[in-house]
């Protein structure tokens, strides 16, 4: 084992004792009171039943069939997750064959940040995920159920049923995928389009036809944002069945995976003798491999909340330093756009999770010593799946990479580390993702222009105002302003400005998820301007130094200016009305830092362990 990666995962053990402790004894003693439908009055029962066949209502009579809990995220607005709308009849069917029982529990809402980009729902997105945690525990909450599939994709939704299962860390949890849409146009070329629509040199027609054929039906879309590092991170976690992540939807592949999935659930129940909890497989080790897997890939930013996050709602405390040490133990192996021009069906043909998981395992980058949905260890994740005379097995993987420009080998890798950096100074603590730049490093000394609002860049960039060399801050955009949403609508006009050869970065506490690209943006900002954060207090023209070799985040103001000066009030009511958000006033109000995870759901939590 890479004793950097040994030491990272000893600490977050050791950091995380008491709570982790509480929280082993808060899901053992749920699963004392089971099996769950035995403490349930007759009643209680009978409702719970009411409306399934008779063979069903003997099944679960009986105490001794697994009755398997549905969470969907299903909506046919949202392409990753249009193809669930068949899977429970799928997931019935193939639990019923086992001689068991499937009941769709509940759904939970999925937001798309690719419709709501730029618009004012985006103020939703970040929280949507915390929302998505109390349904899915509301889902489970009948306490009839033996195992969970939970059906989820994208940005904040799979994060948030991971922390709506680790609430009922008691029951085996199986995640089951809907894969990525076929390749559609080449990433490098949507991004030339929507460089020049930003340049005004083509038109809407023209964008929009380059958007329609880039994201043109049913599953995840194809470049490497939050979406498919959510798949790869629980993957590497051991919650998928080995290599489903990324198989195509409506193929026979892809339905031979739920089925089995289904079938896997009844299967690890505390009702036999593979009793797999979720709360036992995402142990800190688990955890740290999957911030293995996800900066070996230079996976999206969204994570270093995300997965910080989840880790607490098991009862561990991460921080950003095990993020960067992390990254600066991990070789970037992987070109995925916005990383690469290829993109995550690429990533598939060149090898995949299968051979991923083993250079990481040969390397000694992975903890094995883990469990999983499918048994002990990693090594089952080396291998991917196929049919054979219409039967699922699995095969060992490749050995090596069948195309060296996506995905790279250990020893000769893209970068030598994984590509995000912590940058800390005056101006607080914040992340840049530095894998997808044009240079391994990025230094920017430079004057400061100041926006309240992310509309606010356009007249200024119209107007030729950016065109020099500058540092934008975009501020008043955090978790407990506004929600912090994300600001992918600022890249194509600062990539303008770059490419006309101006020195120019963002430095915001606000969000760029995974889509993050070649401008230096300093992200995720604590503390946010709203709270007391340094940058209430930029004003135009300010020297800002950031430097990812030193680790600099720093405003070039002398302390008795500083001192002196008057923090800017926030002018955000405008986004706290309409949209309904004004309903979400209370959650934010309770919303921890970006460090901390932007999370609603720990306030008071020591108190209730």
């Amino acid at each position: 084992m890479d004793s950097r990666i040994a030491e990272v995962t000893q600490r977050i053990i050791e950091r995380s004792k008491d709570s982790r402790k509480a929280y082993l004894e808060k899901i053992e003693h749920a699963r004392r009171q089971g099996p769950h439908r035995g403490v349930l009055s007759c009643g209680n029962l009978a409702h719970g039943f009411a409306a399934c066949g008779t063979e069903d209502k003997s099944d679960l009579r009986s105490m001794t069939k697994a009755n398997v809990a549905i969470v969907s995220a299903y909506n046919d607005m949202l392409s990753a997750h249009q193809p669930y709308e068949t899977y429970p009849a799928i997931i019935r069917d193939a639990v019923k064959s086992v001689g068991s029982v499937a009941q769709f529990a509940g759904g939970v809402p999925a937001m798309c940040d690719g419709v709501t980009q730029g618009q004012t729902g985006m103020d939703l997105s970040l929280m949507s995920r915390d929302n998505i945690a109390q349904g899915a525990a509301i889902a489970l909450s009948h306490n009839m159920f033996d195992s969970t599939l939970m059906l989820g994709i994208c940005d904040k939704i799979v994060p948030g049923l991971l922390m709506g299962a680790l609430s009922f860390g008691h029951l085996p949890t199986v995640f089951v995928p809907a894969g990525p849409m076929p390749s559609g146009l080449p990433n490098k070329e949507k991004a030339r389009v929507r460089q020049e629509y930003a340049e005004g040199k083509v038109g809407r027609d023209a964008l929009l036809e380059a958007e329609s054929q880039s994201y043109h039906s049913a599953g995840t879309c194809t470049f490497y944002g939050t979406a498919n590092s959510n798949q790869l991170v629980v993957e590497m976690m051991g919650l998928h069945l080995p290599g489903s992540s990324f198989v195509n939807p409506g193929t026979e592949l892809r339905d031979a995976l739920t089925k089995a999935a289904s079938i896997q659930a009844t299967r690890i129940t505390d009702l036999g003798d593979t009793y797999r909890p979720i709360g036992n497989i995402v142990d800190a080790k688990a955890i740290v491999n999957g911030l293995v897997g996800l900066l070996a890939t230079g996976g999206s930013t969204n994570h270093t909340m995300h997965l910080i996050a989840v880790a607490r709602s098991a009862g561990f405390i991460i921080n950003w330093d095990d993020f960067s040490d992390i990254s600066n133990a991990v070789p970037l192996l992987t070109r995925i756009y916005p990383n690469g021009s290829a993109d995550i069906n690429h990533f598939v043909a060149a090898g995949g999770m299968s051979l991923l998981i083993k250079q990481l395992l040969d390397a000694g980058l992975l903890h094995n010593d883990v469990n999983t949905i499918c048994g002990e260890g990693l090594d089952f994740y080396t291998k991917e799946p196929m049919l054979k005379d219409g039967e699922l097995e699995w095969r060992d993987g490749p050995t090596e990479s069948l195309d060296k420009e996506v995905l790279a080998t250990v020893e000769t890798p893209f970068k030598p580390d994984g590509g995000l950096s912590v940058l800390e100074g005056n101006l607080g603590r914040g992340v840049i993702k530095t894998s997808a730049l044009r240079t391994p490093h990025c230094t920017i000394k430079a004057p400061a222009v100041v926006f309240e609002d992310q509309f606010d860049l356009d007249a200024a960039f119209k107007a030729g105002d950016l065109d020099k060399d500058c540092i934008v801050v975009v501020r008043f955009q955090g978790p407990s302003a506004i929600g912090m949403p994300e600001l992918h609508r600022l890249t194509p006009p600062l990539g303008v400005l770059q490419d006309k050869g101006f020195k120019v970065a963002l430095v915001t506490d606000g969000r760029m998820s995974g889509a993050s690209g070649k401008v230096p943006a300093a992200i995720h900002v604590t503390p946010e301007a709203y709270k007391g954060g340094l940058l209430a207090k930029v004003e135009a023209g300010d020297l800002i130094e950031l430097n990812t070799e030193t680790g600099a985040l720093t405003l070039h103001v002398d302390e008795a200016t500083l001192e002196a000066r008057e923090a800017k009030p926030a002018d955000i009511g405008h986004h706290h009305i309409g949209m309904g958000r004004e309903m979400f006033g209370g959650m934010r109000a309770i919303l921890t830092g970006a460090e901390e995870g932007a999370c609603s759901l720990f306030y008071n939590q020591e108190q209730a362990l």
